[in-house]
This record gives C-alpha cells, sequence and structure tokens, in this order.
C-alpha cells in the first residue's frame, strides 16, 4: 500500500510549534506527537523554524532597505 503524504496548514504547523517544551514550556515534543498524530521530529523541525523566524519579525525593514 502506498502512503499519502499529509499537508498541513501553517496555522497548524505554528500552534503545534508554539505548544512544544523549549517555546512555551508546556509538553515535550513526544507528548505532542502522540496527540496531533505527528512524528516528532517533525515537530522539532517546524520549532526550529518558529523560533529562528522571530528574529525577522523583530528587524528593521528601513536598514534592510538602506543597505540595497
Amino acid at each position: 500500500m502506498r502512503s499519502i503524504r499529509r499537508k498541513y496548514p501553517p496555522a497548524f504547523k505554528a500552534k503545534v510549534a508554539l505548544e512544544s517544551k523549549s517555546i512555551r514550556g508546556e509538553r515535550t515534543s513526544a507528548e505532542l506527537a502522540s496527540e496531533y498524530e505527528v512524528h516528532p521530529g517533525q515537530i522539532r523541525r517546524w520549532k526550529k523554524i518558529a523560533t529562528d523566524g522571530v528574529i525577522e519579525l523583530f528587524t528593521d525593514n528601513r536598514q534592510r532597505r538602506d543597505k540595497e
């Protein structure tokens, strides 16, 4: 039998990443994986993307345009 890859919406990814232990301190990736039926490695990947992307939220876009 062939498995079909799931596609998750960005809102779902953000919700799971924020609930993970290192960001909010609520539950581990293993606990979330069993609840949301997602692999723990995938949750850790989403968490890394979320924490790396937060820096860009606070970056001043005016400074970036001046450099270009």
